[in-house]
């Protein structure tokens, strides 16, 4: 309960009470108490005694109520005093321990310390999309007037509208969040928490935090009144606060809230796969997304073939619903499988890298002249450490039973490029791509022992104490080269 007398030299005088309930629903009184004028002297010199003040409240002549409230909306009581009247103020909670903000002035007609809001204070929805929401609403008055001291504050949530910016930094703060207050957070962003993600561009402050209860953003962009809302969850409903804030008395008002629901993720569109056809996809690597193609077998034996050209690659493979591969693949793999005419496969590939991954995909029957040569253990290319010179390396890679044509490329590079050129290599190219100064030779064997299929070649030529990136080629019966993983050797400094 608060007391007030308004010492006005005039018999009437205007005044405003506006009360902002932060959190649960309160109830909130004005009363009148027709005081003697000893009472009230004691009143304003702030000595009376307690008890008078209970006695006097008990004379129900003497005491009225003037307004009344329950909620938990933003309210502002306007009325005219006269200098013999003792005002009080009873403020209730009914649910639990809460907190408001009270404003009383007596200067009605001079500038507002909260903004005003326009005469229709919605906030309309003007687009839709799966990851994004725009929003537009009216100018508040002092916006136009005083632009440098206003701005416009967005709250996004997933949980229901607020009527106030405290309401909201209180529920955030209960959720075990601390977040700065409005002011502090339009000019001062150091003094965000750590669990708090701070976007700044475009002099839109953004302010995203994670909370157990799910993500509350407090978007501050100025005095913009079209925005858009980035980097939503599709089919998710989500609700819209817009706040314009006076950012010299930190005061703010509501414009009333709205809510939107994001449209549903759009169904992959699904590639349908043709016999012995090759098709490379691009998956990327951010958004994790699944990339599906579809085959109906024309034959009860089918063989899919993937070729990885970059990263790494999850591929799922079901038949008729039911999982038949589920496997992370790098280089070059094959799955055999067997079935029923016209058993429908559902090919489903993501990267499982943080940047984009390449794969080559063929399926064909299983007496189809394949694709791709038949291929060794291993496609890694071993160096000899003690076969090493200042200008000479010795390497070694295995081949197979099959006679096939091998080529080797050189590349001289620096100590810092070693990392990209490796995440870079493209495994599905050809040595079409190679500078021809890069060629060192091409070499043919097989060996019906698999355990002796193996061919070392020395390349000579080389500088002294320097990085060479090394790679070998297959080339099978199709013509389809097979690139064997690359190998970085340094030859000796000093011999």
């Amino acid at each position: 309960r608060y007391y007030f007398v308004l010492e006005e030299g005039r018999a009437l005088a205007p005044f405003a009470i506006t009360v902002t309930p932060c959190d649960v629903p309160i109830e909130w009184s004005i009363l009148v108490h027709k005081a003697s004028a000893s009472f009230l002297g004691k009143a304003a010199r702030g000595d009376h005694d307690p008890q008078e003040v209970s006695k006097s409240q008990k004379a129900p002549s003497m005491v009225s109520t003037i307004f009344n409230y329950k909620g938990n909306s933003v309210e502002t009581y306007m009325g005219m005093s006269s200098h013999s009247t003792l005002y009080m103020l009873e403020f209730l909670s009914t649910e639990r321990d809460t907190h408001i903000t009270v404003y009383l002035t007596t200067d009605t007609t001079s500038g507002h310390l909260y903004p005003e809001l326009p005469m229709d204070p919605r906030i309309d929805v003007i687009g839709v999309g799966h990851t994004t929401v725009t929003l537009t609403w009216k100018h508040s008055p002092p916006v136009l007037q005083h632009r440098e001291n206003i701005q416009y504050c967005l709250l996004v949530n997933e949980k229901h509208n607020y009527k106030s910016l405290c309401a909201a930094e209180t529920a955030i703060r209960s959720s075990g969040m601390k977040l700065p207050p409005t002011l502090a957070l339009s000019l001062s962003p150091y003094l965000l928490e750590p669990q708090q993600v701070m976007i700044l561009s475009n002099s839109e402050l953004s302010i995203i935090n994670k909370a157990s209860s799910g993500e509350v953003r407090q978007i501050c962009m100025g005095t913009k009144n079209t925005y858009t809302v980035p980097n939503l969850s599709p089919s998710t409903q989500y609700y819209f606060d817009v706040f314009v804030v006076n950012l010299l008395t930190n005061a703010s008002a509501a414009y009333t809230g709205t809510f939107a629901r994001t449209l549903d993720e759009p169904e992959p569109k699904v590639t349908e796969l043709k016999d012995g056809k090759v098709v490379q996809v691009v998956l990327n690597g951010k958004t994790q997304k699944f990339y599906s193609l579809q085959y109906q077998a024309r034959h009860k034996k089918i063989q899919f073939t993937f070729q990885l050209c970059h990263g790494q690659v999850q591929v799922h493979i079901t038949k008729n619903g039911k999982t038949v591969a589920l496997e992370n693949i790098s280089g070059l793999r094959c799955f055999s499988l067997k079935g029923k005419l016209l058993d429908t496969y559902l090919v489903q590939l993501r990267s499982t890298e943080e940047f984009n991954s390449s794969v080559k995909v063929q399926v064909s029957p299983h007496f189809h002249k394949p694709l791709f040569p038949l291929l060794p253990d291993s496609l890694k290319i071993k160096s000899f450490s003690k076969l090493r010179t200042c200008n000479s390396v010795t390497i070694a890679w295995l081949g197979t039973q099959e006679e096939n044509k091998y080529c080797v490329y050189k590349k001289r590079i620096e100590d810092d490029q070693v990392w990209m050129e490796l995440r870079s290599a493209d495994m599905c190219s050809g040595p079409e791509s190679r500078h021809k100064s890069e060629k060192v030779l091409c070499k043919y064997f097989y060996d019906i022992n698999l355990q002796r299929a193996v061919t070392t070649e020395t390349i000579k030529g080389l500088d002294s104490g320097t990085l060479y990136l090394f790679d070998v080629y297959l080339f099978g019966p199709s013509g389809i080269p097979v690139r064997y993983h690359s190998k970085v050797v340094k030859t000796r400094k000093k011999c």
